[in-house]
This record gives C-alpha cells, sequence and structure tokens, in this order.
C-alpha cells in the first residue's frame, strides 16, 4: 500500500450514535466530505441532528472561523442506511457500532467485501483486539485501531493501534486522518500503539482497578452502608469530579459490566464484574441512562451527600492498580516509556497518570496490592516485577 498519493475525498463513519456523530463531526470540521450509517433513518437523522447542534454551537460562539458556516459544513453530510452503497467509493472508514466482537465481526466481514481496496477500516473499539474484530475480513493489513475519548471535538487524544497484520502505511494514514481533525479544547494528540492489546493504554488502565472498586460496593452491599459514602471515601468533587459510583452511574452499568467481561476473556478471569454490579445489571438499571443505577437519576442528577466517609475504599490502591497496568504495558512491549502512558491519561480520559507519584510510592503500593490480592483472591493483581523494583522508574521514554 503506497499512501504517497493517498488522499481522503470520503470518510465514511459506521454508528450514529454519541461517538459515531461526534467522530463525524470532527470528520465535517476537518473538510472531509464524511457519510453518516446506521441501521435505520431515525437513528442516523438522530446523530445528524446533533452534528448540526454540536455546529451551530461552535459557530455561536465564533469558533467556525470567517470562511465558512453551519449550513457549508452541513452540506458535506450525507446520511445512509445502506452500508454497501455508502462504503463502495470511501478512502477512510471509522466504525464506531455497539461494543460486541460479533457485532464489529459482521460490519468488518462487509468491509472486507464491498469497501474499496485502497480503503482504510478503522475501529473505534475500546476494549476488544484489533486482530479479533478482523477475522472476518480479508484484509487484515487495512485494519488499525482508533479510539476517541467523548467528545471527540473537545478531548484532544486518539488512540491508534495496530492489529497482528495491520501494516505500517494503514497505522501512517491512520495518524496522519486523527492529527487532521480539529479540536477546540486542547490540541489534538494521536498517539500510536505498535502492538496489540486490549483496551489501548487508557482503558488497559482504567478497568482492572473496577476489580477492587466492584469489592468494595459489594461489601458497602452487605454493611448497607449507602453508595455515596464510597464517593466520598474516593474524594469526589476534591481528588476526582465524581467518585467510581456516580461515574459508574454516568457512564452506564451495562458498559462497565461489558468491559469487565471482555478483559475477563482476553486479559484475565480476575477481572470480573461484581454482585451489585451483576444484579443492577439484569434488572436493566444501568444508571443514568436508564433512570437507576447505584443512585436514582429519575428526577435529574442525584444529590449526592459526600459529608461521610465510609472508610472502605483507599483512593491509592486504585492509583496502585493503574500504575501495576502501566508498568505491565511497558513489560510487555506495547509502549517503550511511561511518559507516553501519562500523557494518554491527561489527554484522554482527562485525569493524572499514576506514574507522577508512582515514582515515589511504588513500594508502599506494591505492598498494598500484595495485601490486597491475597485477601480478595485475585493474583492477577499482584504487582509485577517492573513496579516491584521501581525498574520502570529508568524507562520514562
Amino acid at each position: 500500500m503506497d499512501n504517497s498519493n493517498f488522499e481522503v475525498k470520503q470518510l465514511v463513519v459506521i454508528g450514529a450514535g454519541t461517538m459515531g456523530s461526534g467522530i463525524a463531526q470532527a470528520a465535517l470540521l476537518a473538510d472531509y466530505d464524511t457519510i453518516l450509517v446506521d441501521l435505520n433513518k431515525e437513528i442516523v437523522d438522530r446523530g445528524a441532528s446533533k452534528i448540526e447542534e454540536g455546529v451551530t454551537k461552535l459557530e455561536s460562539k465564533g469558533k467556525l472561523g470567517d470562511k465558512t458556516s453551519v449550513a457549508k459544513i452541513m452540506k458535506r453530510l450525507t446520511t445512509a442506511t445502506d452500508l454497501i452503497k455508502a462504503v463502495k467509493d470511501a478512502d477512510f472508514i471509522i466504525e464506531a457500532v455497539s461494543e460486541d466482537l460479533e457485532i464489529k465481526q459482521g460490519v468488518f466481514n462487509k468491509l472486507g467485501k464491498y469497501a474499496p481496496e485502497h480503503a482504510i477500516l478503522a475501529s473505534n473499539t475500546s476494549t476488544l483486539l484489533i486482530s479479533k474484530i478482523c477475522e472476518s475480513t480479508n484484509k487484515p493489513e487495512r485494519v488499525i485501531g482508533m479510539h476517541f475519548f467523548v467528545p471527540p471535538i473537545f478531548t484532544g487524544c486518539v488512540e491508534l493501534m495496530r492489529g497482528k497484520n495491520t501494516s505500517d502505511k494503514a497505522m501512517e494514514i491512520g495518524f496522519k486522518i486523527a492529527k487532521s481533525l480539529p479540536c477546540f479544547n486542547a490540541k489534538r494528540f494521536p498517539v500510536r500503539i505498535e502492538k496489540e492489546t486490549p483496551g489501548f493504554i487508557a482503558n488497559r488502565l482504567l478497568i482492572p482497578p473496577l476489580v477492587y472498586t466492584n469489592w468494595i460496593i459489594d461489601k458497602a452491599h452487605e454493611k448497607g452502608v449507602p453508595f455515596e459514602e464510597i464517593d466520598a471515601d474516593a474524594g469526589a468533587r476534591t481528588l476526582m469530579p465524581m467518585g467510581p459510583c456516580e461515574l459508574a452511574d454516568y457512564l452506564g452499568l451495562d458498559v462497565m459490566y461489558k468491559s469487565m467481561k471482555i478483559f475477563e476473556q482476553i486479559l484475565s478471569p480476575d477481572i470480573t464484574p461484581g454482585k451489585v454490579l451483576t444484579t443492577l445489571v439484569a434488572q436493566g438499571k444501568f444508571g443514568k441512562k436508564s433512570g437507576t443505577g447505584l443512585y436514582d437519576w429519575t428526577s435529574g442528577k442525584p444529590e449526592i451527600n459526600l459529608t461521610k466517609k465510609a472508610g472502605l475504599l483507599n483512593h491509592e490502591i486504585i492509583l496502585a492498580i493503574q500504575l501495576n497496568e502501566g508498568c505491565k504495558l511497558l513489560e510487555e512491549g506495547v509502549v517503550t516509556g511511561y511518559k507516553i502512558i501519562d500523557d494518554v491519561m491527561l489527554t484522554g480520559p482527562g485525569m493524572p497518570g499514576p506514574f507522577s507519584a508512582g515514582k515515589h510510592k511504588y513500594e508502599q503500593w506494591s505492598n498494598m496490592l500484595e495485601e490486597l490480592a491475597t485477601k480478595i483472591n485475585k493474583p492477577y493483581l499482584k504487582p509485577c516485577e517492573l513496579m516491584k523494583s521501581g525498574a520502570f522508574i529508568k524507562k520514562r521514554k
């Protein structure tokens, strides 16, 4: 694949939900002719309306400049419900459908058959392996991972990851496209990940700590401790904008459950959802989106009393687990230095990475993890050798 003269004249986004419409908006603002595809007209029209609303807000704040307008930008958008027809002339395709391996494989099977030979196929998966997603396509060398953060036009980081058979050219083109997309609150920050891992960098650090927070939530439920006291333990509104319980409801308990199940299959059987999470998801209580979850959202954002702490959750254990995952990424050769991990955490999820504090606390945190792993019978949480020894300190870049 020669990308010396590669030009994206037509970009296609598959999936018109929050993420897909956000990616399409970024593409339109970068002057790409964009097709937004979904299963039915109602969904895709809703996605197009979200895009127009977002662009209109940018115009009202003077962000678009004098040389363009909402009308000119929206003129570059086409909506479609027929995927096969939509991709026939595509140069670059970004899949943003449900985080389900079978659904994604079905999409990539069609892309392998009906997209042009030169087209690059990107998946916005947040947890799955690229090599598994593209098993159903006959062009694995053209498939890359391209993970955006919500909302794409305001969050700078884009994680790009190769699968086992991804070509260098596909990665180069993906990086070039990511860099071309505007970001209004920060500098666009595309990151190349040259070795495959579930969750890219950010979610590889964010999902394993859920083993600990799920254990704490179960413990609180058994003791009759209000979940708001767990959020108070975590330093909600001070150390972090939201505590783990409110954040779980906000993002979706079903999303958390599914992410943990994927990591359970790919990374370790220890990364399994807790009893409370499993029960709530089975009952259709997904948090904010369904009205109830760990909190009651039926009347809007819940009033959470953070004045009383339960004394059950130790926020430093969450950071210790993140440091351990970061050190594992170094050991596995996914990254060559820890600076990129801290940079991704800051520009993606918007939180400090674990290495700044971890350089000074790795011995204490290693002891914490040894004790925790034994106490809750989760060997995966034991500190790796690079963390225990502190040798990661010499691997900044």
